[in-house]
């Protein structure tokens, strides 16, 4: 999509709620779904996914409204509107399953490994939490350096960190493929 203004992005979501309302959307959802779910929320898990917008996770899993509870932060980092998050939806939605999705070519976990490997400054300011939340993943798979390695590494012990809070629930981890679409899960 081409580089759009503020004022032309609005326009655009707008027009996009527009269309879902009048029951004509473009990407496959449904508005008698969103209304029909519209009642008390039944969610079958609560999926922490990265920012990264390649990634939509209801249609990764093609799940309707209702379904699913997303959390979303740069490189699926914790922090404590995070972890708040997850927790309401597992003690008060009462989800059975929490599953941490990391993805190919993740750019958090790329732009942590150049820090933490010395090919590039660490940033300043609240970027450089994500950057200090990923680092040991990069440090604990210095025998493969690859950024998928590393996800998958940060995946599981982001899975680690999740399950004492989600005492209750499955919690897993997997990583999507940005170029097969699959989702793997971790060993």
């Amino acid at each position: 999509m081409a580089e759009l203004s503020a004022a032309d992005a609005l326009t655009e979501l707008l027009a996009g709620n527009q269309r879902f309302v009048d029951g004509q959307p473009r990407y496959g959802h449904d508005a008698s779904a969103a209304a029909a779910a519209s009642g008390d929320q039944r969610p079958i898990a609560v999926l922490l996914g990265c920012i990264d917008s390649r990634v939509p996770l209801e249609a990764v899993f093609d799940q309707g409204f209702g379904a699913i509870c997303v959390v979303r932060s740069g490189g699926h980092v914790l922090d404590r509107a995070v972890l708040g998050s997850v927790e309401f939806a597992v003690t008060a939605l009462r989800v059975p399953l929490v599953m941490v999705l990391g993805h190919s070519r993740c750019g958090a976990v790329q732009a942590t490994m150049d820090v933490v490997r010395g090919g590039a400054h660490r940033p300043a300011g609240p970027l450089s939490y994500l950057v200090d939340e990923i680092a040991p993943a990069v440090r604990a798979t210095v025998d493969e350096p690859t950024t998928l390695a590393v996800t998958r590494t940060h995946v599981a012990r982001t899975v680690e960190r999740l399950r004492p809070l989600a005492a209750g629930a499955m919690v897993t981890g997997a990583v999507y493929d940005l170029d097969s679409r699959r989702v793997g899960l971790l060993d």
